[in-house]
């Protein structure tokens, strides 16, 4: 439930696209959506994750400049930006205090050598990475419609791909450890 609430506003910005072909309402659409989603969390849980925030503060920024200029590609540059962030705080956390983020998410669930959990974190590094970076390429060289699709399904697909990909490497880990 978490999942679809988390994708909410992107699936609101989804079908106002393909409703209407412009993408400019659909950023329209898509922050208050995303000022709602923020809010709910809030008064639900009286905390808000910080991919959210970060999340807000750049639909509001990118957003408004995507309706305020009436160009769609400020928009477009929100999933990269977004993932080269990520990839930024987690090959920062590798120097910062004695365990990863990948570690200090996982950690107390399961038992790691250190350098699996370095190899891990890296991993989600250079998937920020080459998301953020397939995001701008499709982003800028293919039609806005296949754009607005690639943002729901692809980024969405590439995450499971890679989450499965995870999951395998972490079972040979195990595997071998017992």
């Amino acid at each position: 439930m978490k999942l679809l609430f988390d994708f909410l506003p992107i699936l609101v910005f989804f079908l106002v696209y393909k409703s209407t072909d412009d993408i400019i309402l659909a950023t329209a659409v898509l922050i208050p959506a995303t000022l709602i989603q923020v809010g709910f969390t809030w008064f639900k849980n009286r905390q808000i994750e910080k991919m959210h925030i970060i999340s807000l503060v750049l639909v509001v920024l990118l957003g408004g400049a995507t309706v305020l200029l009436g160009d769609g590609d400020f928009i477009k540059w929100k999933p990269t930006i977004v993932n080269w962030l990520f990839a930024i705080a987690f090959f920062g956390s590798q120097f910062i205090g004695q365990r990863n983020i990948i570690e200090r998410m996982m950690g107390d669930k399961i038992e790691l050598p250190h350098k699996t959990w370095r190899t891990l974190n890296l991993a989600w590094v250079g998937f920020f990475i080459l998301s953020g970076s397939v995001n701008l390429y499709v982003a800028f060289n293919f039609s806005e419609d296949f754009w607005v699709d690639f943002k729901l399904f692809g980024l969405l697909g590439m995450t499971i791909v890679f989450i499965i990909l995870q999951g395998i490497y972490l079972s040979s880990h195990l595997q071998n450890k017992e």
